[in-house]
């Protein structure tokens, strides 16, 4: 077994996340850094009664939907070969891979390079991740750090899971001088010039060392070649030919493309250059591949694409790769494949729910789009854009749209124009171009009035409701929504029609409740319609939490997460969380709410709404906590909603805006907080928002008439009915606002229950200013607040830090065991080394592994 240096504490934590069960361990490092390595020498480890699944991800520039999970079902076979090769959607794929895991114990699943997933793949982890911890096995998944951009989906991906319990992140570094020292030692090289060149790159290392050249090559592509330039004239074509066909070669594609020279293959292996595959054989390593096929010249690359596109059209299987077929089109400069196929694979992946690797593939058709009709280049600029929109490619998306539009007035053809400017309208709305928006539903409506009615108009007349129901014109919306369900009805179109009522239901769910939307709802579950059940329960729970509807948003708020995870529709579920955040925010759940809004701020979408909501969310338990910070995230939430204009997007951050200045004594900014919102909330008559910003401004002495059309229980509270208003609050289920009712008391009694309440939850400047009132009546005895709690445990650890060392046993860093505890990150620096000391062990590894195996040590909380 060769030796793997410096990467003990790694294997060891492998080890542990596999011994405890229930994991999924993310593995970074830059290209050659020995991912791949690591995992095949903890395979090696381990007895023969630990399964092993794995699977890759494709190095091709759009891969194939579900890669990884093809090469896992060749070796289960049974029912998940049968699903995945059927094209099951990511949530059942995954529901079958638990069962998978669960029918063999323990089980490692690896699957590698997950920079190169996917959507679908991804869709498939994001489940998994969420669901690992009731699953006896271990998931080892391996990427490159160092090709993660912002927007990089799995980077979303790694975001949103970071604080799904059993998820675990580990980082391999380069090597030290001295493991490259040792390394270099029989081979007789200098080891500091090596290190030099190499920079600890364990694969720069092993290739420089393999080259046998005179001098140490400058790059990892020197050393491949000069390793490459060893082998006899037919290995090197054979070399070459695989080069350009990832992710693997064939045999029987090999004797394609090089015929005879195929029998030199085991010089390639021998050679270390290759490695034998299942089906095939590889390239060691994506490095020597991409060296090898950078330095094909490019007439005999083209000619080797073209002979692999003629095989793979061809293959003996007699089934079709549609990714690998369009991707050698394109290589081979073949337009009118590339036309014949990437359409086609394009619609394959997005049946997967692999909807960026289809928008990625219409976009390779429309380079060669100038060949087709007019017609036709617009149907797939359509279809481009629909794969952005589900993929939050919205710039990407709003240019298709806009060519769109110049081909069908080209051709003109006036109701598909029509449709272009509704479904331009629907992509404008969401980053909060809302003025463009609306303009562009309203001359679709326009357009589409002057033509036979059909369905194109119903969804324009459905999209202009929900335009004016999002700025907070419900009249105007119930119109428009009660069009479209009559001419949906009349064509027996019941999608339009769930669109269109639920429209109507959430404009009404202030005065009618949330019946119409609950009926609603069952009549698209019933239709299967995904992701109108998923945009209802957007709408139902968001309005159930904006009218302190409790009960209601919990029943439906845990339904319409669970229901969008499994159907992979991310944005609907990134609503329900920010909205569940504000609901726990609410309720006094100010750590949860939290956590909430922060694992919807991890998932960076260019859709504003649910950001803002959870910005607001973070900076008002900042604000009310008395904790440093809040400005800075309400200031962002302004700047994403005040350009749009939107009451329920404005709305939200002016009263949070309103509340921080107030509990900072400051007048003036309490009016700039609620002077533009309070009277665009009277226009569209938004009781609750109108109460809540009136009572801001009560509070910081701006005193005036009491606004009409204030929900209770702010028209209490502005009436001086405090106590009534205090019931009221508990009664819904606001513990913080029914403090602030009766903190405006005059007697001792109410002040000293709110000084209490607002203590319990952890509301130190609203406190404080209770405390002042009650100072400045003459009371004593006034309580300090709840001190922290000396708990006796063995190893003299406080409750924070049992919480920090549950963190660490779950693979967290200390950035992002702070996000998870809303604290900083230099304290949990300072509660790690606590930890340590009080344990008497050196590591984070130890400390771990110590409270794994030792709880009369370290209690359970």
């Amino acid at each position: 077994m060769p030796e793997l240096l410096e990467r003990e504490e790694l294997l060891a934590q492998l080890d542990l996340a596999l011994w405890k069960g229930g994991h999924l361990v993310f593995v970074a490092g830059e290209a050659g850094v020995g991912k791949t390595s690591l995992a095949r020498r903890f395979l090696e480890e381990q007895p023969d009664s630990v399964g092993v699944l794995w699977g890759a991800c494709d190095a091709l520039f759009t891969p194939r939907a579900l890669g990884p999970f093809l090469d896992v079902a060749k070796i289960t076979g049974g029912t998940f070969e049968e699903l995945v090769r059927n094209g099951a959607r990511p949530h059942e794929v995954a529901a079958a891979l638990i069962r998978e895991l669960e029918t063999a114990t323990p089980t490692i699943l690896v699957l590698e390079d997950l920079h190169w997933a996917d959507e679908a793949t991804l869709d498939v982890v994001r489940l998994l991740g969420r669901r690992i911890g009731a699953v006896p096995a271990l998931v080892l998944v391996t990427y490159r750090s160092d090709e993660l951009e912002n927007d990089h989906p799995l980077r979303i991906v790694l975001g949103e899971l970071v604080s799904s319990e059993g998820v675990r992140r580990l980082t391999i570094e380069r090597l030290s001088p001295a493991a490259v020292s040792r390394l270099a030692e029989p081979h007789g090289v200098d080891a500091e010039e090596l290190y030099r060149k190499t920079a600890g790159n364990p694969f720069f290392v092993t290739e420089a060392l393999a080259a046998q050249a005179d001098e140490i090559p400058d790059t990892v592509r020197d050393a491949v070649l000069a390793r490459a330039a060893r082998l006899g004239p037919e290995a090197k074509t054979l070399l070459e030919a695989a080069a350009v066909v990832p992710p693997q070669a064939e045999f029987w594609l090999l004797e394609a493309l090089v015929g005879e020279a195929v029998s030199r293959l085991d010089e390639c292996l021998t050679s270390g250059m290759l490695t034998s595959e299942p089906l095939g054989v590889a390239f060691r390593h994506e490095l020597a591949r991409l060296a090898v096929e950078e330095s094909v010249a490019l007439n005999r690359k083209v000619r080797l694409h073209r002979k692999a596109l003629a095989a793979l059209a061809d293959p003996p299987s007699g089934a079709l790769d549609l990714a690998r077929l369009a991707h050698h089109a394109e290589a081979a400069g073949d337009a009118d494949a590339v036309l014949r196929f990437a359409p086609v694979a394009a619609a394959h992946a997005s049946s997967l729910g692999a909807h960026r690797e289809a928008a990625a593939q219409y976009a390779r058709a429309l380079r060669f789009g100038d060949r087709l009709p007019l017609n036709e280049h617009a149907e797939l600029l359509e279809r481009r854009a629909r794969a952005c929109y589900l993929t939050d490619q919205y710039d990407e998306g709003i240019a298709a749209l806009e060519e769109t539009l110049e081909c069908r007035r080209a051709t003109r053809d006036r109701l598909s124009e029509g449709d272009a400017l509704r479904r331009l309208s629907e992509f404008l709305w969401c980053p909060g171009r809302t003025v463009e928006a609306e303009r562009s539903a309203r001359d679709a409506v326009a357009l589409l009035e002057s033509l036979p009615p059909g369905r194109e108009l119903a969804m324009a007349y459905a999209n202009l409701a929900a335009t004016c129901g999002a700025a907070a014109r419900s009249e105007e919306a119930v119109a428009w929504a009660g069009r479209a369900l009559d001419l949906a009805e009349r064509l027996d179109d019941v999608e339009i029609a769930v669109h269109a009522l639920a429209t109507i239901g959430v404009n009404e769910f202030a005065g009618a409740g949330p019946q119409k939307l609950e009926q609603t709802l069952e009549r698209a579950q019933e239709a299967g319609l995904d992701e109108q059940v998923g945009r209802t329960f957007v709408l139902l729970a968001g309005a159930a939490v904006s009218e302190r509807r409790h009960a209601v948003a919990l029943r439906h708020l845990k339904a319409g997460i669970d229901y969008c995870s499994d159907q992979g529709l991310e944005l609907f579920r990134l609503y329900l969380l920010a909205f569940r955040a504000r609901l726990e925010l609410d309720q006094g759940r100010w750590a949860e709410a939290a956590e909430s809004a922060a694992t919807v701020l991890r998932i960076p979408r260019t859709s504003t709404t649910p950001r803002i909501h959870a910005l607001v969310v973070l900076g008002l338990v900042r604000a009310r906590r008395g904790d440093p910070g809040q400005w800075t995230a309400l200031e962002e939430a302004w700047t994403l909603a005040e350009p749009t204009g939107e009451l329920h997007r404005l709305g939200p951050v002016a009263g949070a805006r309103a509340e921080a200045a107030s509990l900072e004594g400051d007048r003036d900014a309490v009016a700039a907080a609620t002077e533009g919102a309070l009277p665009l909330a009277l226009e569209r008559k938004w009781g609750l928002l109108v109460g809540e910003l009136a009572e801001w401004r009560r509070r910081a002495g701006l005193e005036e008439a009491i606004p009409p059309g204030v929900a209770e229980p702010y028209a209490l509270q502005l009436a001086g009915d405090w106590a009534r208003a205090a019931e009221l609050w508990t009664e819904i289920g606001c513990p913080y606002e029914a403090a602030l009712a009766l903190a405006d008391a005059d007697e001792e009694e109410p002040l000293r229950q709110a000084l209490e309440e607002l203590q319990r939850l952890g509301a130190r400047p609203a406190a404080e200013i209770v405390t002042r009132r009650l100072r400045e009546r003459g009371a004593t005895g006034i309580a300090r607040g709840p001190r922290p709690e000396t708990q006796s445990h063995p190893a003299g650890l406080t409750r924070r830090e049992l919480e920090v060392l549950d963190l660490i046993g779950e693979g967290m860093t200390n950035a992002e065991i702070a996000a998870r505890l809303v604290i900083s990150e230099k304290t949990v620096g300072h509660h790690v080394s606590s930890i340590l000391g009080k344990l008497g062990v050196r590591s984070r590894y130890d400390a771990a592994k110590l409270a794994a195996q030792d709880r009369e040590l370290v209690p359970p909380r």
